[in-house]
């Protein structure tokens, strides 16, 4: 199991250090392309979209195969896309390149958490979910931070042609350690969404998509925010960004072990209190380094700290669908980064200041923490779902 487990976080490094390494080379890739800062965080959002595009299709069309083929079949398109990225040749063609990287994203999500579940203990189901989403944090701990510092120095280019090594080396993983697990059992399209008939699954979605975006709003233009507002020099960005992956890191695991300690759906809330909170605070000490750099490594530890719970959560809450429910979490999360990335971006281009994105993202949370007591007041007061609910 656990080398099977590592096989799925080898997967979702790969799509972290694709997706979120954009932070810290949105103003290289800028000046690259000749385009506005602002301009260049839509590659944000043409990933995110992507996601969202993504997720239902290849779930459509791979429904019926084995589980292990359809991971192999996302990590595919996965290395594709990251030579086109690391082959761009200009702003254009890695807009496009961006949402077709980002259209495995979800639905490998959603099969991963499928097959932790499978693998997992009794009682243990959402750490190996974490287990899983791990790869992402220590993307952000290790591989962005590197990438980062090599774009600098070199290329940003150099970060892409890795992530298709990387696509290789998971392919290879995939054919080795994942075992073949059966196919779901629901096949046919309508199966797939009759789980949205009832008010949980939407609740969650709303939850994930408000609570995250939130954070995306300010989180999307961090690097900026710290050197032009938090007075934090440039060269020091690359270990910002360790920072913020050692939040990730600790916020995933401790969120998945409290999770199935007090409950996926109270641990959801706690976590999106913390974030709405933390972001209000960044708001208005921006100014201070040590504060923002603090305020920061929380944010980013309630980011992925409430993962895992909505992973578990929408895969239980999916019946008959649970191919469907697992992407959705990715799926409610991109739109947030995309919806988070834009609307972040619009207090800047009226001319405020960077500190502005995180009050926006503060509106995003506190609507997100009213989705998260409506779920827990119907559903979180029941016995907990079991595993096959």
């Amino acid at each position: 199991m656990r080398k099977s487990l590592m096989t799925l976080a080898f997967g979702t490094f790969g799509l972290g250090v694709s997706e979120f390494v954009m932070m810290g080379i949105l103003p290289l890739l800028a000046k690259d392309f000749g385009v506005s800062i602002p301009t260049a965080g839509h590659l944000i959002s043409s990933y995110a979209l992507g996601v969202c595009v993504g997720a239902p299709l290849i779930v459509l069309v791979a429904r019926a195969w084995r589980l292990k083929r359809i991971l192999f079949f996302l990590m595919g398109i996965y290395t594709l896309a990251a030579l086109a990225m690391a082959l761009a040749p200009n702003y254009h063609v890695m807009l496009v390149m961006r949402f077709l990287a980002g259209m495995p994203h979800g639905a490998y999500f959603g099969v991963g958490a499928i097959v932790a579940d499978r693998l997992s203990r009794e009682g243990k189901s959402t750490f190996a979910v974490a287990i899983m989403c791990s790869g992402m944090t220590v993307a952000n701990l290790i591989g962005i931070p590197l990438g980062t510092m090599l774009a600098s120095v070199f290329s940003w280019r150099m970060i892409f042609g890795f992530s298709f090594l990387w696509g290789i080396l998971t392919l290879l993983s995939i054919m080795r350690w994942i075992p073949e697990l059966a196919p779901l059992q629901s096949t046919k399209v309508r199966d797939q969404f009759r789980f949205l008939k009832h008010p949980a699954p939407w609740l969650l979605i709303a939850a994930t998509l408000l609570g995250n975006g939130g954070v995306f709003c300010w989180y999307s233009y961090i690097t900026p925010l710290l050197t032009n507002v938090s007075g934090i020099a440039s060269q020091y960005i690359s270990f910002m960004m360790v920072l913020a992956g050692a939040g990730m890191v600790a916020g995933n695991l401790l969120g998945g072990k409290l999770s199935d300690k007090f409950g996926p759906g109270h641990t959801g809330r706690g976590l999106e209190i913390t974030i709405f909170v933390t972001l209000l605070l960044i708001f208005f000490v921006a100014h201070c380094s040590f504060l923002s750099v603090v305020l920061m490594v929380i944010a980013t530890a309630c980011l992925f700290g409430v993962s895992s719970p909505q992973q578990i959560l929408l895969l239980r809450y999916s019946k008959g669908g649970e191919l469907m429910g697992g992407a959705m979490v990715q799926l409610a999360f991109n739109l947030g980064n995309a919806l988070g990335a834009y609307c972040g971006g619009l207090p800047v281009e009226s001319g405020m200041g960077y500190e502005w994105t995180a009050l926006v993202g503060a509106c995003f949370a506190f609507v997100g923490i009213i989705c998260y007591f409506l779920f827990c007041a119907r559903y979180e007061k029941r016995k907990a779902v079991s595993r096959t609910h």
